[in-house]
């Protein structure tokens, strides 16, 4: 209940605020465990891409955040779990593997925290570590313009344009059986690029209707 009520809350913030655009649900399988990986730029894009899916989302969440009061509360009640970053949380990777196993849907930001000048880092090695672990299809995900929605060290919403984009599944097969750094570090390559790909392509878009 709780979750349903937060996202009919965040799509009805980026829809006044944004004019919400969603492209791509259809990428989004409907049953099974799936991988979802996004770009990361402001505080509101959990919820942004949550409230675009057509599946709850369990979010793997900075353990920072649990411990402040409310949010923490809210957070661990809407299906989050923690995650220490920039370390091997082997807890954080089970739990996400786990979840998956059992068919739900886990998202993620392979950066491991906002990039506050918009433009992409390189994948930590927790994402391909799970994907390649889970063996689920990985969907990638450009969030557009939630930088300006919220932007960063404001409290307050702006009128912008909001996108969320989901990509078609990231083909990462051939490297489930090669083992080690290299094909963890070549699957975070992957799904960087394919969420590049998808930014790319969105602002081709904009720019040929301008």
């Amino acid at each position: 209940m709780l979750y349903s009520i937060g996202k009919a809350l965040s799509w009805l913030v980026a829809r006044f605020f944004g004019r919400f655009e969603v492209i791509g649900r259809e990428n989004i399988p409907r049953k099974g465990g799936v991988l979802i990986c996004s770009n990361h730029v402001s505080y509101i894009d959990p919820p942004v891409l949550g409230a675009g899916a057509p599946r709850r989302l369990r979010y793997m969440a900075k353990i920072e955040l649990f411990k402040i009061p409310v949010l923490g509360f809210l957070i661990k009640r809407v299906g989050a779990f923690p995650v220490h970053q920039r370390t091997a949380d082997r807890q954080a990777l089970r739990t996400a593997i786990d979840y998956l196993a059992h068919g739900e849907c886990v998202a993620m930001f392979p950066e491991g925290t906002r990039m506050l000048d918009g433009k992409l880092g390189q994948a930590l090695p927790g994402a391909g570590m799970i994907a390649l672990r889970a063996k689920v299809p990985v969907i990638p995900a450009a969030l557009i313009n939630t930088n300006k929605l919220l932007p960063p060290h404001s409290i307050f919403f702006h009128f912008t344009r909001v996108k969320v984009i989901y990509g078609k599944p990231v083909p990462l097969e051939d490297l489930y059986d090669q083992p080690g750094r290299e094909a963890v570090e070549e699957a975070g390559r992957r799904i960087m690029s394919a969420i590049g790909e998808l930014i790319e392509a969105n602002s081709q878009r904009e720019s040929r209707k301008s």
